[in-house]
């Protein structure tokens, strides 16, 4: 647990330098100092420096969605109001200008995998909050959906001066109707011939796809 504080303080002091340093070593130095802990070990928990400190700030987010989530009673809202609750929730955690830096350091060529890895992992959070269960194909598509939605709705957010950020929420409202159109437009593919065709053919592959972690020898499912 020390490493886990002392990774806490190194970023809270840090935070205060991002919006004129940025993401960067000198901000982590400067972090390193005011936190009192030692160098050594600080530069252990954040080896690529600013890079490290900005995904520790998106985990930290993360993390404070899913406890306020899981505070939340959530059963009397539509699924889709579910969704747009918890995307609200996590931005309502994060600052906009340490996220402005973030997006200016994820766009790198170098940083770019990151990011996406970052905004996949919020996506995750929010699915597995709201208590998704599925464990084939659906795992990788309704994680590949959010993100989208999610990223479109973090640029969208970072330039909206609306009143109450209404803007963002109006956007990320529509966002969410045209992925619903579309589980609706997927839904009647598979009830008409074509869609019954694929399913019995190349559709058969994709129930092979089990998400990470799922075992063969789990309840529920039979060894071939």
């Amino acid at each position: 647990m020390v490493e886990d504080e002392v990774k806490a303080e190194v970023l809270e002091a840090a935070l205060a330098h991002v919006p004129f340093d940025g993401w960067s070593e000198r901000t982590l130095t400067a972090a390193i100092a005011e936190a009192g802990v030692p160098a050594a070990l600080a530069r252990s928990l954040f080896p690529r420096g600013g890079v490290d400190l900005a995904l520790a700030y998106h985990a930290r987010g993360d993390a404070g969605m899913a406890m306020r989530l899981a505070a939340m009673d959530l059963t009397s809202l539509r699924f889709r109001d579910r969704i747009a609750t918890a995307v609200r929730t996590r931005l309502d955690l994060a600052d906009r200008e340490l996220v402005r830096r973030g997006t200016t350091l994820f766009s790198l060529p170098t940083h770019a995998a990151d990011g996406v890895r970052a905004i996949w992992g919020t996506a995750d959070r929010i699915w597995t909050a709201l208590g998704d269960t599925s464990r084939d194909l659906n795992w990788y598509t309704k994680r590949a959906t959010l993100s989208g939605v999610y990223g479109a709705t973090v640029l969208y957010w970072l330039g909206d001066e609306s009143s109450d950020r209404q803007a963002t929420w109006d956007f990320l409202d529509r966002r969410i109707e045209q992925v619903m159109q579309f589980e609706k437009l997927k839904a009647g593919f598979r009830e008409n011939p074509l869609g019954k065709a694929w399913a019995a053919g190349p559709g058969k592959l994709f129930e092979t796809i089990r998400a990470p972690g799922l075992r063969d020898d789990l309840p529920g499912r039979h060894r071939n």
